[in-house]
């Protein structure tokens, strides 16, 4: 791309992220929200809420053990990638911290794209091959650890938005490698 490209398209990506970042303006303070989203970024780091979902079923339905096996080696890959691999290249800083929110720990890598994003969105995909049935349950917990990191302003929009497709693909590559239907 050549700088003027390079240049529209970092407007546009400021754009964006004013808007969706602006859109999260009337929540911030309200109690439940931030109850909901804090908690549940807070329960996504590291992976830890897809680990204890994907290991709770394995250890309740012995037939989703291969499943939680899989989740737990692609959770293990999707963070290499994404946090030590793709950030370091964009090193993009994150957005600045809302004064008297609740704490959250802030990651010391770069903004782009979103770990929590990139691994909610994977894990769903994963969990929705282990059971289909409960995907709008996967679909909605994804959507609310990724969106999380908007509301407590760890993540822009567009890195929340990378991160969804980031995981999106990783989940369909570790399904196409290791099928288990």
């Amino acid at each position: 791309m050549a700088g003027s490209e390079l240049s529209k398209l970092a407007a546009l990506v400021r754009r964006f992220d004013t808007r969706i970042d602006q859109a999260f303006d009337p929540l911030r303070g309200n109690a439940v929200a931030d109850a909901v989203f804090y908690n549940a970024s807070k329960a996504a780091e590291f992976s830890a809420c897809w680990h204890v979902l994907s290991v709770a079923g394995a250890v309740f339905v012995p037939h989703l053990r291969p499943h939680a096996k899989r989740m737990t080696i692609a959770l293990g890959v999707e963070s290499v990638l994404v946090n030590v691999m793709i950030k370091p290249i964009f090193k993009r800083e994150r957005p600045d911290l809302i004064e008297g929110a609740p704490h959250l720990r802030r990651p010391k890598t770069a903004s782009f794209p979103s770990g929590h994003a990139s691994s909610a969105s994977m894990a769903a995909v994963l969990l929705t091959d282990a059971v289909p049935i409960a995907k709008p349950v996967w679909w909605s917990v994804a959507g609310i650890v990724a969106t999380s990191r908007i509301h407590a302003r760890m993540h822009h929009g567009s890195d929340v938005a990378a991160g969804l497709l980031t995981g999106s693909a990783l989940g369909w590559i570790a399904r196409r490698l290791v099928p288990l239907r």
